[in-house]
């Protein structure tokens, strides 16, 4: 039997996605990316900005955690090879062939955006469109990741082949529940804490994997056990008054910071809020929210190519709107956010109709 909870909060998540990168292209926190704020915090404090706040603890971790749980039902029902196979076209061609066929125009505005314009003086054509490609990456890094996860996952159930662990974590209490939190902490202290400009660390920063492994793994082990799901569903109320006034007091308290630091992320009040909200939201879903009808059947069939081709239109309709218009900010806001919603699927439905496109970009059939 399907669980509609888990589709409805999945994609109900990639819109999150969306949204926020509206907020994030614009944002004067610091953040990495977009191209900057309508002037100087604090001077100019851009209180729309307290968006990223609220959604960076945690809906990305929620899309690891939620990929874990799908990964276990989708094992039960096919062998690891056929599921492998299946997540590497999903997963891996658009990753890497996607970024030729589609996400070097992204790799264009990327580079644009960040100030660069004469990055490409000189360089020959084959080599602008290679740089272009993979400086398109953008949010394809999250399935890039998660294919490596579902490599690891398929090497700890080689050593658990008895299912032992599985089975272990299927009989914890919401107490213990709770205190998994603890994990989302100590894989945030995996983050480097001082990324050298001229290294790989602000990589593996963006990508951390050892940390997204844990909310992948917890889907996968703790997660996925109907036991447990009831156990959150049911104490979804005090969960979300706990997330909501942690998440008040971490806002109210780090307002201006760069939210993406490995300093901000590592924060005890950061990791408590953005693992009480996974289990709030899982919850909340799990105790209303698991029926489906024909917006949220078309929205579980299209949420992961919306992810794929939204932030083309964030990165080219924000920069435009910036270099060549004189627009006040808060018509950028609306303008941009209205396009997103609306082009994101308009794009998806012309690009996964054409045969050879559909399978390089979203990794369709």
């Amino acid at each position: 039997m399907r669980k509609h909870w888990l589709d409805n909060l999945r994609w109900v998540t990639v819109l999150l996605v969306l949204f926020y990168h509206v907020i994030y292209f614009f944002n004067n926190k610091g953040v990495f990316g977009g191209i900057g704020g309508f002037g100087d915090y604090p001077q100019c404090p851009q209180y729309q900005d307290v968006v990223m706040y609220i959604l960076y603890p945690y809906f990305m971790p929620l899309l690891f955690l939620l990929a874990g749980i799908s990964a276990r039902y989708a094992l039960q029902k096919n062998s690891a090879r056929e599921w492998f196979k299946a997540r590497t076209r999903k997963l891996l061609v658009p990753g890497t062939i996607g970024l030729f066929v589609f996400h070097w125009m992204v790799g264009y505005f990327n580079t644009v955006v960040a100030q660069r314009q004469g990055v490409f003086d000189g360089i020959p054509a084959v080599a602008k469109y290679v740089v272009m490609a993979i400086s398109g990456i953008g949010p394809l890094w999250f399935v890039q990741l998660l294919w490596l996860l579902c490599l690891v996952l398929l090497l700890v159930r080689a050593i658990d082949k008895k299912d032992k662990l599985w089975n272990a974590c299927g009989k914890l209490n919401i107490v213990w529940i709770i205190l998994l939190g603890v994990l989302f902490w100590v894989g945030e202290q995996t983050l480097i804490q001082n990324p050298r400009p001229e290294s790989a660390d602000g990589l593996l920063n963006l990508y951390k994997p050892l940390f997204y492994l844990i909310p992948f793994l917890l889907g996968y082990f703790v997660f996925s056990h109907d036991e447990v799901q009831e156990k959150v569903g049911q104490a979804w109320i005090p969960l979300m008054a706990c997330a909501i006034i942690s998440g008040g007091i971490l806002i109210g308290t780090t307002f201006g910071q760069d939210n993406t630091s490995p300093q901000y992320l590592g924060s005890p009040l950061n990791c408590i809020y953005g693992w009480l909200m996974c289990l709030a939201l899982m919850g909340w879903f799990k105790a209303k929210f698991d029926h489906t009808g024909k917006f949220a059947g078309y929205m579980t069939r299209s949420s992961f190519g919306l992810y794929i081709v939204h932030y083309l239109v964030v990165a080219s309709l924000g920069y435009m709107m910036t270099m060549y218009t004189q627009l006040p900010p808060v018509a950028m806001y609306l303008i941009l956010t209205v396009a997103v919603f609306a082009l994101s699927p308009l794009l998806y439905e012309i690009l996964h109709r054409i045969p050879v496109v559909k399978w390089c970009v979203f990794g369709e059939k």
